[in-house]
């Protein structure tokens, strides 16, 4: 029966173009007197992607209260990628999170890519000290579960089930080193985790909801929520996350919802107790949050970055330029903070001292677009702003490969386009050209990757290295971050490379290769040189 509903109910509202991506529903700010409009009710309010802006918890905390004096069952969930973005989270290796997120109050968590930003361990320590649970059906460590795949929730007689879904793409989205422990199955694998899990649960529950960091944009690939959704029977509702989307439903009309980033909105569902069937769901943007609030988690949240300013909140530079961290312009194209970024890292090897097996002339930058995450606006830099551009604590690696080997990278790195990928290559030292119109020449998968290398190379040219012609045969030092070093991302050229030795980690953090070079080589001032991209990648 519940299989026949789902797919009456799933082209009920494809005929009827259900579909809507960025609507959102205001609700009533709080009252002094409540009138218990929801008594009978259960709410789960739901978060997703929140990186770090911690001090906007306190809008889940006020509405969780303010649901409860309305006479409703409250269940505060988050749907992952709450352990980094913002220097908040970041300087404590995402400890701070979870720390505000007992202080709200939540009940259960789902995990998402970036939780693993730190390495499985780190990860773990922290979740010891949650008084919420952490469900995630498809990760493993040594063959077993890494957590609990689901938990039950009882409201009176009705039982609501939830169970964690992380997109596989995981294994290439975080530094590969940090996990090697883990396994995050693919394909057919993942969507019969999916599968298994729903049934067991739809037997016993009255409700089932999947919490999936999984996203719906290009780069989510074959893990869209959509395809769980219609690919999995037993679910009643998709809370999404990973892609940063704002929607109330999907691309056919599917119970999916997800809130944005950074309680851009909180996601609200509402249970009849009575009927044990969802009854409503909506947005509610953060615009009506501010009136909803709890004095208890602001206090609490402000400690926490009052402390962190002190360190990270003085300024150390002054720039003339807006450095671009748009999704387009960092993961299509090359970008003015790209490019600093990258000048920097060559910099910093060079500035070491250290000998490179290579004549200078063969020495070039690479790091991937995906890992800048947040603009340098005009006027005074600080500590933090730098952080929250590079927050993943990355170091700087030395890779050495052949002119052949960095052509795969290159064209591997680049075989999304025109559309986004986080390991588009920022570049320093190198001037390249990608054909857009020649499509990718697909090859085989990489190991214990999501990507696939090319089969031959039909898109990528490189025009010069330092002025000089290009040699495939040559060797090459490619300056990187550790995360790309060891195959991160579409990087699995340069894996090849860390696994036959012949690469190593300089030990110098990203974002004070940064500060360092803006002092010293920019006197502090980062000017009109950064004003727009440099011209190192043509793209037709």
């Amino acid at each position: 029966m519940r299989k026949n509903l789902k797919r009456i109910f799933t082209v009920a509202l494809a005929v009827l173009t259900v579909m809507v991506l960025v609507s959102c529903q205001s609700i009533s700010k709080p009252v002094n007197t409540a009138d218990g409009k929801f008594a009978g009710k259960t709410v789960i309010l739901h978060s997703n992607d929140v990186h770090g802006a911690i001090a906007k918890y306190t809008y889940m905390a006020g509405l969780k209260e303010y649901f409860q004096n309305e006479g409703a069952t409250v269940l505060t969930v988050d749907d992952g990628d709450f352990s980094q973005g913002s220097v908040y989270v970041s300087s404590s290796k995402g400890a701070n999170a979870v720390t505000v997120m007992n202080a709200v109050g939540y009940d259960i968590a789902g995990l998402g890519n970036h939780e693993f930003d730190y390495g499985s361990e780190v990860l773990k320590n922290n979740l010891a000290n949650a008084t919420f649970k952490v469900i995630c059906a498809n990760i493993y460590e040594n063959g077993k579960p890494l957590f609990d795949p689901y938990a039950i929730y009882k409201v009176g007689n009705m039982k609501i089930a939830f169970f964690g879904m992380l997109t596989p793409q995981t294994m290439t989205k975080v530094n590969p080193g940090l996990i090697r422990t883990l396994q995050f199955p693919e394909h057919e694998e993942f969507f019969a985790i999916a599968k298994k899990t729903a049934a067991k649960l739809s037997k016993s529950a009255d409700i089932v909801i999947c919490l999936g960091h999984l996203g719906v944009d290009d780069e989510s690939a074959e893990y869209k929520s959509y395809y769980l959704w219609n690919a999995v029977e037993g679910v009643d509702f998709v809370i999404d996350g990973h892609s940063h989307t704002v929607m109330t439903s999907g691309e056919s009309g599917q119970p999916i919802q997800s809130t944005g980033t950074k309680f851009e909105n909180i996601g609200v569902i509402v249970i009849d107790n009575a009927t044990k069937k969802i009854e409503d769901h909506y947005l509610v943007p953060e615009g009506d949050l501010k009136e909803m609030t709890s004095a208890y988690v602001t206090g609490f949240a402000q400690e926490i970055v009052d402390s962190v300013d002190a360190e990270y909140k003085k300024t150390f530079a002054e720039s003339e330029v807006e450095l671009n961290a748009d999704k387009p312009a960092n993961r299509a194209a090359e970008s003015n903070n790209g490019d600093l970024i990258t000048d920097a890292m060559l910099w910093s090897v060079k500035n070491a001292g250290g000998e490179l097996n290579v004549p200078a002339e063969n020495v070039l930058a690479i790091t991937n677009g995906g890992g800048i995450r947040a603009w340098i606006h005009k006027g005074p830099v600080t500590k933090a702003d730098v952080t929250t551009v590079l927050p993943f604590g990355n170091t700087i690696a030395v890779v050495y490969v052949t002119g052949a080997e960095l052509l795969e990278a290159l064209e591997a790195s680049t075989f999304a386009l025109p559309g986004t990928e986080g390991g588009f290559p920022q570049i320093a030292g190198m001037k390249m050209t990608i054909d857009t119109s020649k499509p990718y020449d697909k090859g085989a998968q990489y190991p214990e990757s999501t990507f696939y290398g090319p089969k031959s190379i039909n898109r990528v040219t490189i025009d010069s290295i330092n002025g000089k012609p290009f040699d495939a045969k040559a060797t090459y030092a490619v300056v990187t971050n550790n995360f790309c070093q060891v195959g991160g991302d579409t990087y699995y050229a340069f894996r090849a490379a860390y696994e036959a030795g012949k690469t190593f980690d300089t030990s110098i953090a990203m974002d004070v290769a940064v500060m360092d070079y803006v002092t010293e080589i920019l006197g502090g001032k980062i000017g009109a040189e950064y004003a727009a991209p440099q011209g190192r990648i043509t793209i037709k």
